[in-house]
């Protein structure tokens, strides 16, 4: 059974840092991609990054600020960010889609977790 469980979200203030925790069961990072979205308040959800295996991958908006990491020993994906925005404010998703390379359709991602809130203000 895919699991996926957010973590890590808050309150930030702005050009903090914050480091969101994917904890997934049910399958293994080598057959499947794990993908990182965010949606703002009446915005339409937008991808971040992702990775697969040694792969990873970043929307060219997300280059510089956010970095994907994994440690298969705890089956856990991170997504770091720092110099946070008022416009980082969101809830984050990660998602899985089986037997796929790293993209960021998140249409063809099959397996979402509840997602996590990161609201930065000061």
């Amino acid at each position: 059974q895919v699991q996926l469980v957010e973590s890590g979200g808050g309150l930030v203030q702005p050009g903090g840092s914050l480091t969101l925790s994917c904890a997934f069961s049910g399958f293994t990072l080598d057959f499947y991609a794990i993908g990182w979205f965010r949606q703002a308040p009446g915005k339409e959800r937008e991808g971040i990054s992702c990775i697969r295996s040694s792969d990873t991958y970043y929307a060219d908006s997300m280059k510089g600020r956010f970095t994907i990491s994994s440690d298969n020993t705890k089956n856990t994906v991170y997504l770091q960010m720092i110099s946070l925005k008022p416009e980082d404010t969101a809830v984050y998703y990660c998602a899985a889609d089986p037997w796929s390379n790293c993209h960021l359709d998140d249409n063809e991602y099959d397996y979402w977790g509840q997602g996590t809130q990161v609201t930065v203000s000061s």
